[in-house]
């Protein structure tokens, strides 16, 4: 049994001058201002697409995010649309093969220490599972049935491909502070990809510890 922390990745090379420039080429079509673009001026101009909340000027660009969680998170992400959803299937993925190690891998609940008494309630009960699928698989089960035994805190890896205004949007669900703490941790962590890689279109998402 292994015990992992969530992780995000970011999956494109992003461009963030190229990225802002189309943005800025689609919404000056609205104004018919193209005439005004020039260097460094994408950036002015889609902070002020945001603050009119003009934002479906910033549907024709997208991101795709690699994310590592447990099965409960990837319920709550699999809700939002518009969104694309490529995930790990419990149904197709054998846990007892080579590629897995042979064993299964769980994500670590952020609310509690390893120290804990929930903490150790916790593992004790993903043991359980893991050896109830492991001993399906040996008495002849297929994975789609020895799923049945499988929790929500099995890992699970998902690439969420979502518009820049759809991004937006569940960012700011997500790392609200009435958000689950193992969802918010996760967006929060997107959150901060996003900023590091395009400011202009996250800065003003007011999260929770991000």
């Amino acid at each position: 049994m292994k015990i992992i922390p969530q992780s995000v990745q970011v999956l494109d090379e992003v461009d963030a001058e190229s990225l802002l420039r189309k943005i800025e080429r689609a919404g000056r079509v609205c104004y018919k201002s193209e005439g005004k673009a020039g260097p460094g001026t994408a950036a002015t101009f889609v902070a002020g697409l945001l603050r009119r909340g003009h934002e479906s000027v910033i549907e024709h660009e997208k991101l795709s995010v690699l994310a590592v969680c447990d099965r409960g998170v990837s319920h709550e992400i699999v809700r939002h649309r518009i969104a694309s959803y490529s995930q790990e299937s419990t149904r197709y993925c054998n846990y007892t093969g080579e590629k897995f190690g042979g064993e299964l891998s769980f994500i670590k609940p952020c609310f509690w220490n390893e120290g804990e008494a929930e903490f150790r309630a916790w593992k004790n009960a993903m043991e359980q599972c893991e050896n109830a699928y492991l001993a399906l698989m040996e008495a002849g089960a297929k994975p789609e049935q020895a799923r049945s035994v499988l929790p929500n805190s099995l890992k699970t890896e998902i690439v969420i491909t979502m518009n820049i205004r759809a991004w937006r949007h569940f960012l700011k669900l997500r790392t609200d502070a009435a958000s689950h703490p193992q969802m918010r941790e996760l967006a929060g962590m997107i959150l901060q990809e996003f900023r590091a890689n395009i400011p202009v279109l996250f800065d003003d998402i007011a999260a929770a510890g991000v």
